[in-house]
């Protein structure tokens, strides 16, 4: 079973999670960018990395997994619609991934790369359900739309908000207080988002990640999943010069204005 999920600091605002395995020196680490911090880690824990997951393509998440490959000889999983070097096992949507005697399901979640996948797992014990969403779902945001469309995005994070709402989210990056900075210039009228912005920045203030966070309070709080409240439509509208014709064209014109925030 799974005994702790920590984050490693990694670049200047990556988290490479680190879920251990209770009983027993086992970890599998999460979008592992840079071999050398989880190397660092892996020797102060005295812990052996028998898994790694790879939620999508992009350097930042993949640079390390040939080097902990060659010390480590883990099993890496990763998207099968991914050219990835290294993956040992390639998933996709419906897939289950036994991870320390526990199951997880294989979301596909394209948008921000066209190969992303997420992890969920409902069944930890004496927990919460989890979350790996990379960078498709942030804390108060979602990723650029590097490759997918608006649509495939809007779609991936219905997906995602769809899980039960006590699931935690752990996302790949840093980027809360920017993100909030930018939600309650186009959510001004949310009180929720208020004392979200007071709670996280005190964590900042004392050097703490702000992650993982919740369906729960994403859905709250993260204008992105919005995209049917009112006041968000009105800022949709400011931003296309006409009412917006659907959720699509609300979650396209937000996506758009963050882009130039």
């Amino acid at each position: 079973m799974i005994q702790t999920i920590q984050p490693i600091p990694a670049f200047a605002d990556n988290y490479i999670w680190i879920i251990t395995e209770a009983g027993s020196n086992k970890a599998c680490v999460v979008d592992p960018g840079d071999a050398t911090p989880v190397i660092e880690y892996l020797e102060a824990q005295q812990l052996e990395l028998s898994d790694i997951l790879i939620t999508h393509h992009h350097a930042d998440h993949t640079g390390g997994v040939q080097e902990l490959k060659d010390k480590y000889s883990p099993r890496v999983i990763g998207p099968t619609t991914s050219n990835i070097q290294g993956i040992t096992q390639a998933v996709s949507q419906g897939s289950q991934v036994e991870l320390f005697e526990q199951n997880f399901e294989v979301i596909e979640v394209p948008g921000h790369t066209l190969d992303h996948i997420a992890f969920f797992c409902s069944e930890t014990e004496n927990s919460l359900p989890v979350l790996f969403c990379g960078d498709t779902l942030f804390a108060a945001g979602c990723g650029r739309l590097f490759e997918g469309s608006p649509a495939m995005m809007h779609e991936s994070l219905a997906k995602l908000t769809s899980l039960a709402h006590n699931t935690r989210v752990f996302c790949t990056h840093e980027y809360t207080m920017a993100n909030l900075n930018f939600a309650i210039a186009v959510d001004s009228d949310n009180e929720l988002l208020k004392k979200r912005i007071i709670e996280e920045q005190a964590k900042r203030d004392r050097n703490q990640p702000t992650l993982p966070s919740s369906i729960e309070l994403e859905l709250a709080t993260n204008p992105f999943l919005r995209c049917t409240d009112s006041k968000l439509i009105s800022s949709a509208h400011d931003q296309l010069g006409r009412n917006p014709e659907n959720e699509v064209e609300v979650f396209s014109a937000l996506r758009s204005h963050k882009d130039n925030f």
